[in-house]
């Protein structure tokens, strides 16, 4: 039993942890380039907050949106 969790350690520190390492010893020579994930991230966020904020306006002027605060039972 001891060698199954021994391999489930080797499994996650030597391959699956790899990418993570790689990216640790890149922080020290360019800080950007590690973080290029996280800035992918950030503008898929930002662009999915303003479409969905425009996607409420349009509801909003066309009065489709239903702010009634019974609409669910449990709010009764």
């Amino acid at each position: 039993m001891k060698s199954f969790f021994e391999a489930i350690g080797t499994l996650f520190t030597d391959y699956l942890f790899l990418p993570f390492h790689m990216l640790r010893e890149l922080e020290l020579t360019n800080w950007w380039a590690a973080n290029i994930l996280n800035w992918i991230f950030i503008i898929i966020c930002c662009a999915a907050m303003v479409y969905w904020i425009k996607q409420l306006n349009i509801f909003k002027a066309n009065n489709e949106d239903d702010q009634d605060t019974t609409a669910h039972s449990f709010f009764k």
